[in-house]
């Protein structure tokens, strides 16, 4: 059995780009824009760069992601209201079960890692 090499986040991978489905967008039409740079073999597993233009949409967590701004600014609102701007230079959590807003006022670039806990 080959050991695992160490993967680099560099390298360089094709965007896939799409929109936001209709029912979750609240303003504008944002174009997203999603570098995978890796998926471990269970799917469970993945890490990369998100990129968004301005719009807000309604998002519901079923995954951990931790996140670190590296540019822009956006506005993650949950469902009790509660607003927290995060911008260039941030890193945070959103937790499994998150529901709310996520509103981006700048075009806002993001390095994501996230994890889905398998279904039973």
């Amino acid at each position: 059995m080959t050991a695992p090499s160490l993967l680099k986040l560099d390298s360089v991978v094709a965007p896939d780009v799409y929109f936001l489905p209709p029912e979750k967008l609240i303003s504008g039409n944002p174009q997203q824009t999603m570098w995978m740079h890796y998926t471990d073999p269970t799917q469970q597993f993945f890490s990369g760069v998100w990129r968004s233009e301005p719009g807000k949409w309604r998002v519901a967590y079923t995954e951990e992601e931790y996140c670190h701004m590296l540019e822009g600014r956006s506005i993650v609102t949950n469902a009790d209201g509660e607003a927290v701007t995060v911008s260039a230079g941030d890193s945070f959590v959103i937790p499994r079960g998150f529901t709310g807003t996520w509103e981006v006022v700048e075009t806002t670039s993001k390095r994501f890692v996230i994890y889905e806990a398998a279904t039973a």
